[in-house]
């Protein structure tokens, strides 16, 4: 095979071309914005779809589906009538680690929104997932994440009111969680995660401001403490196009 020298590791391999060298004219037209994104760098309008579709000598409707992918893939945001160049997504390491704390080390100011924090007796399906006990109370705390104060995502926690008996009070809804059970003295021990893509639903889609067709990253979680016992189940929804995960392997 043909494997150019200048491949990025991480690009699609032969810049996804197939062998027989047919591809879609809209790809064709999507590689070649790609590069002038690359030129423009964050925050760089990119031309209207008719100066695109002139300069590229193809239909509207083929640049419209183009920049549409790129929008997609985080690598072009609309911003008022325009489309600009997207900054790079947000590397969210796998681990026990916050939100709060995965922001931070790439220069970005965490934040958090409040939606809701209720109290109820713990449902069966929960208590069947986590180890906690049928009907004990627990805490289920809702809240949109922020990046610079744009939303990239959405956190659901159930926490043993236990746990936390004055969550309702004594916590401050844009903070760190895990750093407010650090300081009671709760050591968090390993977790379970499991990692799908899906479509957000209406009303995801509204809290977090994205379109209902833009594909999300979800992360669901069980972690225990240091004793093995169930702390937390987090169901975490982010932007497909604002976030990529990272993970730290060994054999």
């Amino acid at each position: 095979m043909d494997y150019p020298n200048d491949q990025a590791p991480g690009a699609p391999v032969r810049s996804g071309i197939p062998e027989h060298g047919r591809i879609p004219k809209y790809y064709a037209v999507k590689a070649r914005i790609a590069a002038l994104v690359e030129e423009l760098g964050e925050g760089g309008l990119i031309p209207t779809e008719r100066d695109l579709a002139d300069r590229f000598e193809v239909a509207r409707e083929t640049v419209r589906q183009a920049v549409r992918e790129l929008v997609l893939e985080g690598r072009l945001r609309r911003q008022g009538r325009g489309t600009v160049v997207a900054g790079p997504k947000l590397a969210q390491p796998l681990s026990l680690a916050s939100y709060t704390e995965g922001v931070r080390r790439q220069g970005r100011t965490p934040g958090r929104t409040l939606v809701s924090l209720d109290r109820f007796p713990c449902p069966d399906a929960l208590a069947a997932e986590t180890g906690l006990t049928r009907g004990e109370p627990v805490w289920h705390l809702e809240r949109v994440l922020l990046a610079d104060d744009e939303r990239v995502g959405l956190e659901s926690t159930y926490v043993a009111v236990s746990r936390a008996p004055h969550l309702d009070t004594d916590f401050e809804p844009d903070s760190s969680f895990y750093a407010y059970l650090r300081d009671r003295g709760i050591v968090f021990g390993d977790a379970d995660e499991r990692i799908e893509t899906v479509l957000a639903t209406p009303r995801e889609a509204l809290l977090v401001g994205t379109p209902p067709a833009l594909p999300m990253l979800l992360i669901h979680r069980v972690s225990r403490d240091g004793a093995g016992r169930p702390l937390e189940r987090v169901r975490s929804l982010y932007r497909g196009d604002r976030f990529s995960f990272t993970a730290h392997l060994k054999g």
